[in-house]
């Protein structure tokens, strides 16, 4: 497992994990003449490659971008998968959690975002969309990669700026951020990478408060210690 991937699993489904901590590079360092120069140098360097899960057993989106806070996200990979409706349920969710190993393995992301499900009316389909986002979530265990759920809500926030958004405004500004030609379809597609972007915005940031948080507590109880 490469240097990516050094981040240890911490999690069960719906709950978060800690981020990788590790930086990926996309470009060499421009030569910097000043001490903020380097500091944007370092920062164009560093980027975070998330593969968001939109889940569901008939149709699951997968996305896969890379991008830091603060800065435009680039569109890596992105498919929609298909199992048909009248095979078996075990047979369907296999099929789901081979090509999840398999873009697991090609595209090596820092951090997988799955799609929390909520209360439904229609009870049949918040089951299946719930089973596969438990493959979603086991298959990113299996691999090493640290995973955080969002809301559908919490994802609209991220990317629109409205927690109401529908799934046209959703797909124009997927469109928009990734600097496509054309918008990602069906909405399956635009919805994982929209979960990939705000988990790129979103998670890394709370993951630097979290470590902020330890190093402190850390440093408090070292303190702590010494005055015994």
């Amino acid at each position: 497992m490469d240097s990516a991937h050094t981040a240890r699993r911490q999690s069960v489904w719906g709950v978060a994990i800690a981020v990788s901590r590790a930086c990926r590079c996309i470009a060499p360092a421009p030569r910097a003449t000043s001490l903020s120069n380097r500091c944007s140098a370092i920062s164009r360097r560093c980027a975070l490659r998330v593969l968001g899960v939109d889940p569901g057993l008939t149709r699951c989106g997968i996305g896969v971008v890379e991008g830091s806070p603060g800065r435009p996200c680039r569109l890596v990979a992105v498919e929609v998968v298909r199992t048909e409706p009248d095979a078996d349920l075990a047979d369907r969710l296999l099929r789901l959690d081979q090509r999840l190993a398999e873009l697991l393995a090609e595209h090596r992301p820092d951090a997988v975002a799955v799609e929390r499900v909520f209360s439904q009316h229609n009870v049949r389909t918040v089951m299946g969309t719930a089973q596969a986002g438990a493959v979603a979530v086991l298959a990113a265990a299996r691999f090493g990669a640290p995973v955080r759920t969002y809301t559908p809500s919490e994802v609209k926030a991220a990317v629109t700026g409205s927690g109401q958004a529908g799934k046209k405004q959703m797909a124009t500004m997927v469109t928009r951020l990734l600097r496509l030609d054309t918008a990602p379809r069906p909405a399956d597609a635009a919805d994982a990478l929209a979960l990939a972007i705000c988990h790129v915005w979103r998670g890394a940031a709370q993951a630097r408060l979290q470590a902020a948080a330890r190093a402190a507590s850390a440093a408090g109880a070292a303190s702590r210690g010494g005055h015994r």
